[in-house]
């Protein structure tokens, strides 16, 4: 099989390689210190006014159409230069999504300029609960009709880009008396509507420069209108953006991967020990051998799992594979690249603990790997 990129895949990953290497390498280490958030909101921005926020909405509403391979180009070399800021674009190009594929006219309008223009720095995407990870169809959040509108009351955790998102899509229970999953619906939340709280944000491992914030819904009223497609259809939308979400995951995490074996491949040309370059030393070499190949795989399943999408064919197994195995191969990577670097790895001014740290997540958020393995499973013996 062929995997040659179009003209335009070429220039959209050359563009995001560039902007990454100009933009956002030279303030990943202040935002990994918790410095720089006005920053990365520039940032944000204008990688959307570059067209990188709403790379799969239409042109019709100010989107690129640039399809899923091109997004996983994207997300991988802003990757390598910030972890941070790759996943919030990612996240928003889910919110971009959810809104082209389920939204009434009149929502896309309303919404999906703005994610493309910047307008609203980052779309947030609110589906996890404290008792509704894994298992989403576990949600309590509650929508309940008053009138033309609805009223939420709940608490979402874990939201990515929660501080500074200008729309929230937020799942809820409409029927509680519905089987689990029956009777979820999804909602669009502006932010600064009364009764959205974003709440304080969490100290993590690793992508510190990426908010995560607790966001509570308390008397949160909005207009019948906001409820995107039927009634108690939710949770079918949310299990279906969910594999999209993870061919983002696994292209955060090929560029996570990449950037810490780039750093580690540079310092064994230049390190001595023994009278030798580590890169002469032979047990070094096969460790590199192993974690190149497990990047070449990893690139290979990101892509087909991207094609397959723009085919408009089933893809949530290869999206799944494809996640499972580039995460688990991140971790692989980057903990190597410490060893190679051995003490000096341990110490920040290296760079390559930030990226064993920013890897971590990657194994867990949009679905762990454990769950990219039921998936599989199912999907294959089905």
């Amino acid at each position: 099989m062929l995997f040659s990129l179009t003209e335009e895949e070429i220039l959209i990953r050359d563009t995001a390689r560039r902007f990454a290497a100009e933009r956002l390498a030279p303030h990943a280490e202040a935002l990994d210190r918790g410095e720089g958030r006005a920053a990365l909101v520039a940032n944000l921005r204008e990688l959307a006014q570059n067209g990188f926020a709403a790379l799969n909405a239409p042109a019709a509403f100010g989107g690129s159409e640039a399809g899923s391979v091109a997004f996983a180009l994207s997300i991988e070399e802003l990757a390598y230069a910030c972890a941070a800021t790759a996943v919030t674009m990612s996240v928003t190009n889910m919110v971009a999504e959810v809104i082209n594929a389920v939204a009434s006219p009149e929502q896309k309008a309303e919404h999906l300029p703005k994610l493309a223009d910047g307008t609203y720095a980052a779309g947030a995407f609110c589906l996890t609960e404290s008792n509704a990870g894994s298992d989403p169809s576990a949600m309590r959040l509650r929508a309940r009709q008053d009138g033309s509108d609805y009223v939420l009351d709940g608490e979402k955790i874990y939201i990515t880009s929660a501080e500074y998102a200008g729309v929230f899509v937020v799942w809820a229970v409409t029927d509680p008396q519905a089987p689990r999953g029956k009777g979820i619906s999804v909602f669009l939340v502006p932010a600064g509507a009364p009764g959205l709280i974003v709440g304080k944000a969490e100290k993590k491992l690793g992508q510190h420069g990426s908010a995560t914030n607790i966001v509570s819904f308390d008397n949160c009223r909005v207009p019948a209108s906001a409820m995107m497609g039927r009634e108690n259809d939710g949770f079918r939308v949310a299990v279906g953006e969910l594999a999209g979400g993870r061919i983002g995951v696994a292209a955060l995490s090929l560029g996570i991967a990449r950037a810490a074996m780039d750093k580690a491949k540079a310092y064994m040309m230049e390190r001595k020990q023994f009278g030798k370059t580590l890169a002469e030393l032979q047990g070094l070499q096969w460790m590199v051998a192993d974690r190149e190949t497990d990047l070449e795989a990893a690139r290979l399943l990101i892509l087909n799992a991207a094609a397959t999408k723009d085919r408009g064919e089933p893809y949530a197994k290869q999206a799944s594979m494809a996640k499972l195995f580039a995460s688990e191969a991140a971790h692989r990577a980057t903990d190597t690249a410490v060893q190679i670097f051995g003490g000096a790895g341990y110490i920040a001014d290296a760079g390559v603990e930030r990226h064993l740290r920013d890897a971590r997540i990657t194994r867990i958020y949009e679905g762990t790997s454990e769950i990219q393995r039921l998936v599989i499973a199912r999907e294959t013996l089905k």
